[in-house]
């Protein structure tokens, strides 16, 4: 994997690149639209390809792990040739997965113990093992395996918790560097900063994860509940360490607001269930603000979903028939808003690079944080 930047932003942090691999280039900032289980619910390959146009989707190593499991993942050759995605793929290493599993697990210094969501089945993830499971998926970006803090989390367990993290991620890179993927194409490795919120211990995990000299890099345990300016406070902390000749890619974020100004901070790749879970709901990002299609206002409004924004799903169908459908319980309501919120987010990173690439950057974002929260 390369990574070149093409552009700064004269006023912030912000800059545009391609990352490239053995699947096709990235243009970043990207986001990359969640594919849990091997698909991003409610939207075929085809128009995540032509319609949507994702550079990079995500996959999820304890998901695939459950279901369908390994021996189907390699007979099929890896996760591209099982869905038939044909571009790049990320996948995290399962570690958000078995925190949201707290019920249930239990941490040790060899990995940690869980049950299946499935069937309650006993399993354990150890670094070395997480790794083995991500070469059998085959994605081209793996993440380490680490351990996501909640928030609040005391000082003591998250700097325990991050040290941990870090010996992991040693056993991770001995792991990977020890083993060769399966599949004809070479993968790569990105280690996770973690900290909670305490602004050593993230100093001290950024200045760990950059001494690794990896291709790239990933911040880890925010949007887990702490105030937005707090997330931006660590963001921007770790930003000033990792190396900015390395892609920085902030998990599990976020909002539209959140996305920009994480991009004014440095930060290159994103990835978020919010998009599609939110169309699920019936609730639509769109280039003039955030819509409820289930209020009654839309029920006789047959104008375009979203006119500014370009797309079919997002062009054909009106807010009315969008409306009938969420209300209904029809299962194209839900594809429909899946396939236009997904459509806005990679329009919002797009425009990011047309802005910066023209320096007009921060004036632009500054404009659309405000526009794109707004209630409709």
């Amino acid at each position: 994997m390369t990574f070149s930047i093409t552009a700064n932003d004269p006023q912030s942090k912000a800059r545009t690149g391609t990352l490239t691999t053995e699947h096709g280039p990235i243009q970043t900032p990207i986001f990359m639209p969640v594919g849990t289980a091997g698909t991003v619910k409610a939207v075929h390959q085809r128009e995540l390809e032509t319609d949507i146009d994702a550079e990079i989707i995500l996959g999820n190593t304890y998901h695939l792990y459950m279901r369908p499991g390994l021996e189907v993942l390699n007979q099929a050759g890896g996760l591209h040739g099982f869905n038939g995605w044909r571009r790049p793929i990320l996948t995290d290493s399962g570690g958000y997965q078995v925190y949201s599993l707290s019920n249930t697990r239990k941490i040790k210094e060899e990995g940690v113990t869980f049950k299946s969501h499935i069937d309650g089945s006993k399993h354990t993830f150890t670094p070395e093992g997480v790794m083995d499971i991500q070469r059998t998926i085959g994605a081209d970006i793996i993440m380490a395996f680490d351990e996501c803090t909640p928030y609040p989390c005391e000082y003591g367990y998250a700097r325990q918790s991050m040290e941990m993290t870090h010996r992991w991620l040693g056993r991770c890179i001995d792991r990977f560097d020890s083993t060769e993927g399966l599949y004809g194409y070479k993968q790569t490795l990105f280690p996770i900063v973690q900290g909670s919120t305490y602004a050593d211990l993230r100093r001290q995990s950024a200045e760990v994860i950059a001494s690794k000299e990896r291709e790239g890099n990933a911040i880890g345990g925010l949007a887990v509940g702490e105030p937005a300016e707090e997330m931006y406070a660590m963001i921007e902390l770790v930003n000033e360490i990792l190396p900015a000749d390395k892609p920085r890619y902030l998990m599990g974020v976020g909002t539209p607001a959140n996305i920009l100004e994480a991009i004014a901070l440095g930060v290159d790749m994103f990835d978020c269930v919010m998009p599609t879970r939110n169309a699920r709901h019936g609730l639509l990002f769109t280039t003039e603000g955030i819509m409820n299609i289930k209020n009654e206002k839309w029920s006789r409004d047959f104008s375009p979903i979203d006119a500014g924004l370009g797309g079919y799903a997002s062009t054909f169908y009106s807010k009315a028939y969008l409306r009938h459908l969420v209300k209904s319980e029809e299962l194209l309501g839900g594809q429909i808003a899946s396939l236009h919120n997904l459509t806005f987010y990679l329009w919002l990173v797009r425009q990011a690079r047309e802005h910066i690439a023209a320096g007009d950057f921060v004036a632009w974002k500054n404009e659309m944080v405000v526009r794109l929260m707004q209630r409709l």
